[in-house]
């Protein structure tokens, strides 16, 4: 089955074409910069070509139709007519107590993400904007792929805040968590390249990119996960500062006189590791500044490693114990600084890192841990919509049945 999957953000459109079959990409892109000045298209396709062009997008239905046309180019695309594209998955980022898995999606889905806007006011409402577009242009089976729902098995006592109940009640406040896709595709992946059963494994993956997050999984289930009622809470980000008392920002409001909008913007976009670096919020260029001997980078790494060893203590205390512990997304994959920092000091708990062997691995698939570790440490790149599009081929082919 050949899967579109689309990933749309309020000025972005990213997406893959597969080949569920063979797990293969038939093309990969996205579109940029929609409703502004200077959009535009990119197309890559498997034979190494890349296809960039400046185009005028005023919206996601110019965006998506501008991504069907230049995948059935003669010259340049990658189908000879749209009627090869058997369905669409969407990427949509809360589920909310709704969703608990990936549905096809009906009008009833849409209204019901609709409701639910308000606990993702951010991220939902580009995403229904992305399904209602390709819904006018595709006459194909579409289905909602949740970031939220892998961790809707988190039990009450982890995801219910020690805040009055009834607001619970009332606003559906509790912990969703994020990231769901990818810690569920690394962490069944670790466990097929261990060769164990992904329903009898206990293990914590890791995803640090410019969000970050972890998760607890016990018997293939998330049990605990950082984020929280919205993407701010656990880890240090690129930009979101993570866990907090919350009486500091309280604090600043009172003594800056800052509005409601401008705290949200100091804690999601200009705290974390830009706010304590005050230069980057790209851990790229953290690390490049620390091995200059920088003072503000050596902080920022120490931080943010610190962070990400006590969830993992936490974690370990909450499955009594750890098989693998998995790396993923973009400084996961790819810092062996930032895996090395974080892992200081935990042999006694049977996490031992092999430091040359996760000195050499940048973005590939590996063990990192001592042949002896009684935890194993792996790296596994994430796949976010190769699941999207497997989910999708699953419903779809479901529904012929």
């Amino acid at each position: 089955m050949k899967v579109l999957t689309l990933n749309c953000g309020s000025s972005t459109v990213k997406y893959k074409l597969i080949d569920t079959e063979s797990r293969s990409n038939i093309a990969t892109g996205k579109v940029e910069r929609i409703g502004m000045i200077g959009a535009s298209i990119e197309l890559k396709s498997p034979d190494g070509n890349k296809v960039v062009r400046e185009v005028e997008i005023l919206d996601h239905v110019m965006a998506i139709n501008a991504i069907l046309k230049i995948m059935v180019e003669p010259k340049v695309g990658v189908l000879k007519d749209l009627e090869e594209i058997d369905a669409v998955g969407h990427r949509v980022v809360h589920g909310g107590e709704t969703f608990s898995g990936s549905v096809l999606i009906t009008d009833k889905v849409v209204q019901t993400l609709k409701d639910n806007i308000q606990l993702a006011p951010l991220h939902n409402p580009p995403n229904i904007q992305g399904i209602e577009a390709a819904m006018a242009l595709l006459d194909v089976p579409m289905v909602g792929v949740f970031d939220t729902a892998f961790h809707s098995t988190i039990p009450e006592y982890s995801y219910i805040y020690p805040i009055p109940y009834q607001l619970y009640k009332k606003y559906a406040i509790r912990r969703y968590g994020f990231h769901g896709t990818s810690h569920r595709f690394v962490s069944q992946r670790a466990c097929e390249i261990n060769g164990r059963n992904f329903k009898n494994c206990t293990m914590i993956s890791i995803h640090l990119g410019n969000g970050a997050s972890m998760a607890a999984i016990r018997n293939g289930k998330s049990v605990d996960t950082s984020m929280g009622f919205t993407p701010l809470e656990g880890l240090v980000m690129g930009t979101r500062c993570g866990d907090i008392d919350p009486a500091i920002i309280l604090h600043i409001m009172r003594q800056e006189k800052l509005s409601l909008h401008e705290a949200d913007n100091l804690l999601n976009k200009f705290s974390g590791i830009l706010g304590i670096s005050g230069r980057s919020s790209d851990m790229r260029d953290i690390e490049e500044l620390y091995f200059a001997g920088d003072k503000q980078a050596h902080l920022v790494i120490n931080i943010y490693a610190y962070r990400i060893k006590k969830y993992i203590g936490s974690y370990f205390a909450v499955l009594n114990g750890v098989e693998c512990i998995v790396f993923t997304a973009g400084i996961g994959e790819n810092s062996p600084l930032i895996r090395e920092k974080c892992l200081e000091g935990l042999d006694h708990l049977g996490i031992v890192l092999d430091k040359k062997k996760n000195d050499e691995v940048v973005g590939q698939e590996a063990i990192i841990s001592t042949p002896d570790s009684p935890t194993k440490i792996m790296v596994v790149p994430t796949n976010e919509e190769l699941v999207i599009a497997l989910d999708t081929a699953e419903i779809v082919s479901r529904m012929k049945k």
